[in-house]
């Protein structure tokens, strides 16, 4: 019951192709993604500026250094000042693009993104590189597991998380015309291909139904897409129709998407790297309860502090895996 290579029209939804059975492993990471879009766009308006906090390394922009060193700067590690820098060559004209270490950025810095950001609207990308528990080894000091939850609490403030490399390039397109904050959450390592290609239309705030189903509906979003999407295939083989919808923009959310799969399909299971506490669930959940209540599972990290281990590791403690959201699948149907 493979869906892949075919286009799913769903009212209220994006449309696209998705990639359900990846052939070849992807080497690419979404932060190198980033970086190509980003340079070739920064090519043709020399107002692109990118800003490091000692971390054109991790976020893979050193390409982008060594082509373009007029328009970066480089800040130590100093988060507090890459943000208030940002918000000051916004206000001067630029198009400032923040990369710095995700748990850093939205912790140690956030009264800088909420003032300087998105209280003075100054038109700032800022992007939180190694997020979730990409850093697994060193724990939770560099784990950034309540990202999603302080940042979607800011008014004036957009978050999204991209699924691939694809849609990280999508992405980084729109945002370049895009005016106003953002906070970008992308992974360390590769991840599976979620989409074919990036020949595809890409809407910030629109969620994108990645598979059709009647049963259940799986919500994801940034590297937990491609585990939803194995999950459903799974699914399939257990004759339950699930569909998967990608929400890569967490603020503003898609609440119609949302809204869609609780008339059509009367179930919802989310998927996140980040805290069962304010993140993707969090918000599905707030909007499900006001419109129509239906049996709802969040799964994420829990209350603790995550243990330490890569990032397979870590999924696999905490049942962020294929086999283990296909069984809270089919519970929630048997109920």
């Amino acid at each position: 019951m493979s869906q892949s290579g075919k286009s799913i029209h769903t009212e209220g939804t994006a449309v696209n192709t998705l990639l359900a059975t990846p052939a070849t492993r992807n080497t690419i990471p979404n932060r190198q993604a980033l970086c190509e879009t980003l340079l070739a766009e920064a090519k043709q308006d020399r107002d692109i500026v990118l800003l490091a906090s000692d971390s054109r390394g991790s976020a893979s922009m050193v390409p982008f250094v060594q082509a373009l060193p007029d328009q970066f700067v480089e800040t130590g590690i100093a988060e507090q000042n890459i943000v208030g820098i940002a918000a000051g060559l916004a206000a001067s004209g630029k198009k400032p693009w923040v990369t710095s270490p995700a748990c850093f950025l939205s912790m140690r810095s956030i009264e800088q993104v909420k003032v300087d950001v998105a209280y003075s609207g100054t038109n700032v990308k800022l992007v939180g590189i190694s997020g979730g528990v990409s850093y697994g080894a060193l724990g939770m000091s560099h784990h950034s597991l309540q990202d999603i939850a302080v940042t979607r609490a800011i008014p004036g403030l957009a978050v999204i998380l991209p699924a691939d490399r694809h849609e990280t390039k999508k992405m980084t397109e729109a945002l370049v015309n895009y005016e106003g904050g953002v906070y970008v959450r992308i992974g360390r390592n590769p991840v599976q291909d979620c989409y074919e290609s990036d020949d595809y239309p890409f809407e910030i705030g629109k969620a994108v139904t990645m598979r059709a189903g009647s049963d259940i509906t799986i919500i994801a979003a940034g590297e937990t897409v491609r585990i939803a999407l194995d999950a459903a295939e799974r699914l399939a083989g257990d004759g339950v129709s699930c569909r998967v919808v990608n929400m890569h923009t967490i603020k503003p959310l898609d609440v119609e998407a949302i809204r869609s799969a609780v008339d059509e399909t009367g179930r919802i299971i989310t998927l996140e790297e980040h805290s069962i506490f304010g993140g993707l669930g969090a918000a599905v959940a707030e909007e499900v309860v006001q419109y129509r209540p239906v049996p709802m599972k969040i799964i994420g990290i829990p209350d603790e502090p995550a243990i330490t281990g890569t990032t397979a590791e870590v999924f696999q403690h905490y049942g962020l895996t294929k086999e283990n959201i296909q069984a809270i699948a089919l519970k929630m149907i048997q109920a």
